[in-house]
């Protein structure tokens, strides 16, 4: 049972955050009139872009390292307890579909578990040794990414799992809304977006779950380009699984080669509805083993697989 000096401790150390802390002008904010709250709540929330643009430079960076282990194999990790966990598992969750991503490729772990995604478990962002567990159960190696999630950069849940995969050699990033977080100073890569106070004091899932949920997406996005899952800024490798997003497939083939209805779909035919691939058959003037072939010797890189069946 936590004691009362323990509580003390807490409380203070909460106090001395950032994202914690009171704004005394917003006190009779549920006077206000509905639309003078949501002018308020979206003047907060449009300060959130500056906020992550200050730290570009570090994203940037935790992205090329990650990209890097990516190309080897490896594997991106989200970690994190509550609204942050949340947003690992969401942003890993949308990768399959939007990258064709395997869904071991890019992992979201939230404190608790699956149950934690819709109620609170008590007691599990607390925990160190559950972060690890968690890691283990997944068979962490060394070419993989951690990413620990945290607005507050204190969750014991995200350090965890951060301190036991650098202790494994992998590559990891602490993800924080606090300067001078113990989440980015446990990590090779610190990444410190301060948005301030929240709206309503210590609601976290407001502007630093902003901020998280863009950094989260510059993480996986721009690692997939590196990786080769785009061509320009067409989702070349997107997964067709319903009817949407097989219209957008036939979309982006058009898009990217500008033939006509009947050859999009003669060339997705003999590609098994293979975007990247149809892409390939159609500009680079091969057939649909020839082109196989040069995205797996390009490694799913659909400019070089270009640029060798030209010089073919």
């Amino acid at each position: 049972m936590t004691s009362t000096a323990d509580h003390a401790s807490l409380r203070a150390e909460l106090e001395a955050l950032t994202t914690e802390a009171f704004r005394p002008e917003l006190a009779e904010i549920d006077r206000r009139s509905t639309l003078e709250i949501a002018r308020t709540m979206n003047a907060e929330d449009a300060t959130v872009p500056a906020a992550v643009a200050a730290r570009l430079p570090q994203i940037a960076a935790a992205i090329e390292a990650t990209a890097e282990r990516m190309a080897r194999g490896g594997r991106l990790v989200y970690a994190g307890a509550g609204t942050a966990g949340r947003l690992g598992v969401l942003d890993a969750s949308e990768c399959p579909p939007t990258f064709n991503t395997d869904p071991t490729e890019v992992l979201g772990l939230i404190a608790g578990g699956p149950s934690a995604l819709v109620s609170a478990v008590e007691g599990a962002e607390d925990s160190r040794e559950l972060a690890v567990a968690d890691l283990t159960a997944i068979d962490l190696t060394p070419q993989d990414t951690v990413v620990g999630i945290s607005a507050s950069g204190r969750t014991p849940y995200a350090i965890g799992a951060v301190e036991h995969a650098r202790g494994l050699g992998a590559l990891t990033v602490g993800l924080s809304c606090n300067a001078g977080s113990a989440l980015a100073a446990a990590a090779e890569h610190g990444i410190e977006v301060v948005v301030g106070p929240e709206l309503l004091t210590g609601s976290t899932r407001l502007k630093a779950g902003t901020a998280q949920k863009l950094v989260l997406n510059m993480l996986s996005t721009i690692t997939m380009i590196r990786l080769g899952k785009t061509y320009g800024n067409l989702m070349v490798d997107v997964r067709a699984s319903n009817d949407k997003l097989r219209a957008r497939s036939r979309r982006i083939v058009a898009l990217a080669t500008g033939a006509s209805d009947e050859e999009i779909e003669a060339a997705l035919a003999a590609t098994d509805g293979e975007v990247k691939n149809a892409i390939l058959t159609l500009l680079g003037k091969v057939d649909a083993p020839t082109a196989a072939r040069l995205l797996e010797t390009s490694h799913g890189h659909l400019r070089i697989a270009l640029e060798t069946a030209a010089s073919a």
